[in-house]
């Protein structure tokens, strides 16, 4: 194993960076993505890591092919023994059974290859999920038989689990009928072992005297159109047996029994044979790699579309915001009355361009202790800001929730939420309107504060003694929403003289430059504010995108992980001979 040992660490840090969920959203052929990626994991793990760590251990011939083709009885009839059950009922093989020579048993007992599947002893057919390991002194060391399920079996864990056995192969022996073999499914895993170098041998079985020679005519044509030519062919008599458990003649198997023998005690012929399925089992990896990077990519693109679905919908949620904190609209209404409230009467507002220094004492008087209502005005506020938020809130998540919906990750990402809770994302959360109430009370509380720390200049103190901090802070909150927008008729006067006054009054405190300072400032923690209360509703989404994907450098990782195998595939040596030489192909 020391010439290998650069190719079986490659190996395994490419199996380590399979072990992620590379394709865990409903993203493109993401069916197709999964398969392969389950398919390239059982290969490393059935053959590809074990046959490198061991590439002088006995070689593994598979024995696989359609239902009713005969691989039961031929594989008992190579054993000279009764190691698995023929029989009329479909599926027959319900589990795999390896036969091997009482030397080979140890390797193939343990956990070596095909470690996903326990192993059993003994008679009988097996449980679904194990491999039964046999050992029959007729069979010849270096080379164990193994009878696989049917690849077009009606029990769909049968046909998974036959292309898993043909995968971890060093040899197919392929078994067809001459009823069968110009089946579709056959030759789907026929141009699989072409295109992945497997060492391979078709066994034509069942096939009439008189049918013999047209359709092995046949057949090698086909063999050779399918670009295997040159794959070793044997055909197999159709024989009455005297019960359906009965092993054929012995003359009916002995070519195909030969050539077997020949392979086992012949360890170059062994190191050909596995070497040539090995190398291009590794030369696959070059292209089936780069495809699941590319699929992860896709997932990763897929995912990062979700998140902007979200950020959309909140984003234009915070626009909506913005326009309402600048088009005036917040100065309507309650907002409005309380103001009216709070400087005396609504008539006098209404005459308050040609009474503007008459309303200015009024104001400062009830800033020196008049009573007034400037805690119904902070509440006006608080309620139509938090009035906004919720509005803002509530369309986003719906826009989010009709986002996801409308393609199939999302639509995935939310199925697997859940219908409750699928539902309650299409509105703002139930805890959203005691969080938007609390972030416009800390507002409050910072624009407060930041007028006390302008007020503690020693020039504005006077000035601001003479408003109080809650009163300046009142004007200064007004001043955010100071722009008429969107109103209409007596609104806009009225609206327009609260700005006109809130302004001039905090100039005469603060000064022109100072207020615009404040005012800036003011709008701008509102926004931050409601920014992280709609962020956090926001999370809802993308708290269910979390570990959803997968990781971010993996399609580089794999990338790099393909082309370190691909350095180090020398290591093994292509077969600088044919598999079998073989007079005859048509034995």
């Amino acid at each position: 194993m020391a010439g290998n040992d650069g190719l079986l660490t490659a190996l395994e840090n490419l199996r380590r960076l399979l072990d992620h969920d590379l394709f865990p959203l409903e993203i493109g052929d993401v069916a197709s993505h999964r398969r392969a990626l389950k398919e390239l994991r059982g290969q490393l793990d059935d053959y590809l890591l074990p046959r490198v760590a061991a590439m002088d251990a006995p070689l593994l011939a598979v024995v696989g092919g359609s239902t009713g083709a005969g691989k039961s009885t031929l594989v008992n009839s190579l054993a000279c023994a009764d190691v698995t059950e023929p029989g009329v009922l479909r599926p027959t093989t319900l589990a795999p059974t390896l036969v091997a020579n009482p030397a080979d048993e140890p390797w193939f007992g343990r956990q070596n290859v095909l470690p996903g599947l326990a192993r059993t002893t003994g008679r009988g057919r097996g449980e679904p999920g194990t491999l039964r390991v046999v050992t029959a002194v007729t069979l010849p060391p270096g080379l164990a038989l193994l009878d696989a399920p049917d690849i077009d079996s009606v029990v769909t864990a049968n046909r998974e689990i036959a292309a898993q056995l043909l995968a971890a192969a060093d040899l197919w022996l392929f078994v067809t009928t001459a009823a069968r073999y110009a089946d579709e499914v056959p030759w789907g895993f026929l141009r699989s072992a072409r295109e992945r170098s497997t060492a391979l041998a078709v066994v034509l079985d069942r096939v009439p005297p008189e049918a013999l020679e047209p359709v092995l005519a046949h057949l090698t044509r086909l063999l050779d159109e399918n670009g295997l030519s040159g794959t070793p062919l044997f055909s197999v008599p159709e024989v009455a047996l005297p019960e359906e458990n009965a092993r054929l003649p012995e003359p009916a198997v002995r070519d195909v029994r030969d050539w077997l023998a020949g392979i086992a005690a012949d360890a170059h012929a062994r190191a050909r044979i596995v070497r040539r399925t090995l190398a291009g089992a590794l030369d696959s990896i070059s292209t089936r790699v780069p495809a699941l990077a590319d699929a992860a990519e896709r997932q990763r693109a897929g995912l990062a579309d979700l998140h902007r679905m979200v950020g959309s919908a909140y984003g234009a949620a915070m626009a909506t915001f913005d326009d309402g904190i600048r088009d005036g609209s917040l100065l309507r209404g309650e907002v409005l009355a309380r103001w009216q409230d709070f400087i005396g009467t609504g008539d006098l507002m209404r005459s308050l361009e040609s009474r503007i220094g008459w309303l200015r004492e009024r104001v400062v008087s009830a800033f020196t202790g008049r009573p007034a209502p400037d805690t119904r005005l902070r509440v006006a506020l608080e309620t139509g800001v938090e009035a906004l938020i919720r509005s803002a809130a509530d369309t986003a998540a719906e826009r989010a929730l009709e986002a996801w919906s409308g393609t199939p990750a999302g639509h995935d990402v939310l199925e697997r939420a859940g219908v409750v809770s699928a539902g309650r994302l299409g509105r703002a959360s139930s805890a959203l309107p005691e969080r938007s109430a609390a972030a416009v009370r800390a507002w409050q509380g910072y624009v407060l504060d930041l007028v006390a720390e302008e007020g503690a200049e020693r020039r504005t103190t006077a000035r601001l003694a003479s408003f109080s901090v809650n009163g300046a802070g009142l004007l200064l909150m007004l001043m955010v929403f100071a722009s008429t927008g969107g109103l209409t008729g007596i609104e806009v006067g009225i609206a327009g003289g609260t700005s006109v006054l809130s302004q001039k009054l905090l100039e005469a405190v603060f000064g022109d430059q100072a207020v615009r300072t404040l005012t800036q400032a003011a709008r701008d923690d509102l926004r931050g504010r409601v920014r992280a209360v709609l962020d956090e509703d926001a999370a809802r989404f993308t708290s269910l995108l979390e570990g959803a994907g997968p990781p971010e450098d993996v399609a580089p990782a794999l990338r790099q992980a393909a082309r370190a195998v691909r350095d180090h595939r020398d290591e093994v040596e292509a077969p600088d001979a044919p598999i079998v030489e073989q007079a005859d192909r048509s034995r």
